[in-house]
């Protein structure tokens, strides 16, 4: 009796062995590259808004270029209605939408956009009129599409993952408008004495940010699906059922596990992960 229990506890230490190292490996790999991934998700924050905070801050450029458009009011009017209507769809759809694909699209068009911006300016050779103002306000209504498109979508991503990167993510949304607007005075300080500077400056300005939300494609395409942390999280997320973590997988060089049968207690699980 007593060898029988003796010798039934052998196997118990032996699983409590193997899943300790196992958790060991867990544990590192919730760890490596966190502090990339804090500082990245700070960057990917100031990217949110880093282009339209930019449009709305060398207003005064707008304001000299359409004195009788009111385009203070009118840009904020335009990009509101694209904002709200993108992020109800995108609250519809979330659990059919590709998240990757949903981001990267949103860094994509925001870089589209604040280039759109230069394009603008360059075409119309900064003269105002109604042509250039109503592209103008076409851009505002591509920034708030793409504000739409990644806010929610970085959000409900970041927020399944360790509390640091959201709060990160968020600080750097925060800290959007204060860089912009330091940005700002630094690039009218420079051209303040200039011919044609109020134009100079405005522009200098948009070619900052334009290269910022290009560093932010780079970086969520090519960098951050790479970090160790972020494979454990993805692959943890697929494990329990996720649909919209493939392409994260594929980023990051994890293959998928071909789809199993689901039994109805995996249904009713994975039912769970959905709003509907």
């Amino acid at each position: 009796m007593g060898s029988s229990s003796s010798y039934s506890a052998i196997p118990g230490d032996q699983s409590e062995l193997i899943t300790g190292c196992d958790e060991d490996d867990h544990g590192l790999a919730k760890t490596k590259g966190k502090n990339w991934g804090i500082f990245i998700c700070w960057l990917l924050g100031n990217g949110c808004l880093f282009g339209f905070n930019g449009m709305v801050t060398i207003e005064d450029y707008y304001v000299y270029l359409f004195p009788n458009y009111h385009p203070t009011r009118m840009i904020t009017l335009v990009y509101q209605p694209f904002v709200l209507t993108t992020t109800a769809l995108f609250a519809y759809h979330e659990a059919k939408i590709n998240t990757r694909m949903r981001n990267l699209a949103r860094y994509m068009l925001f870089f589209l956009s604040s280039f759109g911006v230069i394009v603008l300016d360059v075409a119309s050779s900064g003269r105002g009129g109604i042509a250039p103002f109503v592209g103008l306000c076409l851009i505002a209504a591509a920034f708030g599409v793409a504000d739409g498109h990644v806010q929610g979508g970085m959000t409900g991503d970041l927020s399944l993952m360790c509390p640091e990167f959201i709060q990160s993510f968020f600080a750097g949304i925060a800290a959007s408008g204060a860089i912009t607007s330091a940005l700002r005075f630094l690039t009218k300080a420079i051209f303040e004495n200039s011919k044609d500077g109020l134009r100079k400056g405005a522009m200098m300005f948009s070619s900052i940010a334009c290269f910022f939300e290009l560093l932010c494609v780079i970086l969520y395409a090519f960098v951050f699906p790479k970090l160790p942390i972020m494979k454990f999280y993805r692959t943890k997320a697929a494990s329990e059922g996720s649909l919209t973590v493939t392409a994260d997988l594929a980023a990051g060089g994890i293959k998928s596990q071909p789809e199993n049968p689901l039994d109805e207690e995996d249904q009713a699980f994975a039912e769970r992960l959905s709003n509907r």
